[in-house]
Parts: C-alpha cells; structure tokens; sequence
C-alpha cells in the first residue's frame, strides 16, 4: 500500500462531497432501493418490469428511480414511451456487491 492509501487527503472532504457521500449511503440505507439496485446490477428493466418483478407498486419504484438518477446511481435510456433503466455508477455496485457478500457470511 502506499501512503495515500493508508492516510487519505482530507482535503477531499469538502461540504459537497461530504453531502454526496452522505446521500449515497442514504440511498444504500433503503432495503427498496437496494433491491433496485441489485435488480439492476447486470439488467436494464423498465419502470413496470422492476415492480412486477419486485412486486411493489408502480409509484414507489418510480419514487425510487428519481431518488437513485438524482445521485447519478441510475440512468435510463427512452424506446418509444418506455424508459429503461439500468445502474450508472460501478463503484456504488461493487459497494453494494462487497455489502452483500459481507452480510452472507455473518
């Protein structure tokens, strides 16, 4: 390891990243946006097809998605009327990938 990996520059914790920082894990700390989230790990789904598969309702999982594309962890892509979504941030994915791994073997 080298010495910045061991002690990080706390220069980087400037107000904004602290907030971004902050609300990133707000959005980890959600058991409905972690199922998204895991949902959509390898797969791009539509609005409907997270709820159906998901089995909540249509307003939540949009809730949901507004949340998670305001932070950048979500993107979509538009086919005719349908918006599909997919995760847009592959260090929060691995994140949440180590979480889970972490939680299986407790």
């Amino acid at each position: 390891m080298n010495e910045e990996q061991i002690h990080p520059n706390h220069d980087d914790l400037d107000e904004e990243t602290l907030f971004v920082v902050s609300q990133t894990f707000k959005a980890l700390g959600d058991p409905t946006r972690i199922r998204i989230l895991y949902l959509l790990f390898n797969n791009e789904y539509s609005v409907n097809e997270i709820a159906k598969t998901l089995n909540l309702q249509q307003s939540t999982v949009s809730h949901q998605l507004r949340f998670l594309k305001n932070l950048r962890l979500v993107k979509y892509r538009r086919e005719g009327t349908t918006l599909y979504y997919s995760h847009d941030d592959d260090h929060v994915m691995n994140t949440l990938k180590q979480t889970i791994e972490h939680a299986s073997h407790m």
